[in-house]
């Protein structure tokens, strides 16, 4: 048996749901001069970096002489200041990160919207937090380098400053999704403020900031490499020297030692994890 629908029932039905028989006219129209602005917008982009085939085929090139170079990986003489580096770097993401957590903790509380209910200082507190954000560490990196001079203790400050905004970005998040019921039940039994955000939503919260600080410790290990390029200390310096040099192979010996320390950092962060998390 075939169903038929009369034409002016469509109509109706086209009325009610415009948009279930296909786009307007308007719709296309705006359709078609998205896709214009995005192919002019990216056409002008190319044209205005200078990207050619030749400047990508001559980049390529070059980049092959460099992988070819790069094998076999060598350590050197100076291996004993490669492994330096490293821990240097190492200390640098551990000690940053540290600092950043600590001073990230109260201030993720004082974000949260339900720990402090003042609208103006938690609007401009989480603006504030968007502010150091959009600064790289990068140029913490180089700012301290003028302040403190050269060395691993630039390295520590950009890592600490850069991370503080971020964790207690994700740490507001996370306490202001954390479950009521429990801070509820302990400010009903007289609980202070204090105890309601020590015993009803750290415990709740603790789990979520450790997977944070972990993941930042192996992501800042990582980033204290580049800030050795710029004098903060760590095994960007041994890099930047060997490139200068075109030491390819050591180079690719100091790549190969990083993604085994970051590899490892992960296994154990994941480890620390479960113990204190507990497996699930």
């Amino acid at each position: 048996m075939t169903l038929r629908i009369a034409p002016a029932e469509i109509d109706a039905w086209r009325e009610r749901m415009p948009r279930a028989f296909g786009p307007s006219a308007g719709g296309k129209a705006l359709r078609v001069l998205g896709g214009v602005a995005f192919l002019t917008w990216l056409i002008g982009t190319l044209w205005m970096f200078q990207v050619t085939p030749q400047r990508i085929w001559n980049g390529l090139s070059g980049l092959a002489v460099i992988i070819r170079l790069m094998i076999p990986p060598s350590p050197g003489e100076l291996w004993l200041d490669i492994l330096r580096g490293i821990g240097e770097s190492l200390a640098m993401a551990f000690l940053g990160t540290f600092i950043a957590a600590l001073i990230a903790l109260p201030l993720g509380f004082l974000g949260a919207r339900n720990v402090v209910t003042n609208t103006l200082f938690r609007f401009s507190l989480r603006r504030f937090f968007d502010g150091m954000r959009g600064v790289d560490s990068l140029i913490w990196a180089l700012a301290y380098v003028r302040a403190v001079g050269l060395g691993p203790l630039a390295g520590v400050l950009a890592i600490a400053t850069a991370d503080i905004a971020v964790l207690a970005k994700l740490f507001a998040e996370a306490i202001e999704n954390a479950e009521k019921k429990q801070a509820e039940g302990i400010a009903a039994a007289g609980g202070s403020s204090l105890m309601v955000m020590r015993f009803g939503l750290l415990p709740q919260v603790a789990p979520i900031m450790l997977g944070h600080v972990l993941y930042f410790f192996e992501s800042n290990t990582r980033s204290a490499t580049i800030l050795g390029v710029v004098g903060a200390g760590g095994i960007g310096l041994q890099i930047a020297e060997r490139i200068r040099v075109r030491y390819w192979d050591e180079v690719a010996f100091i790549i190969i030692l990083m993604v085994i320390t970051v590899a490892v950092i992960d296994w154990i962060s994941g480890r620390v994890r479960r113990k204190l998390i507990g497996a699930r």
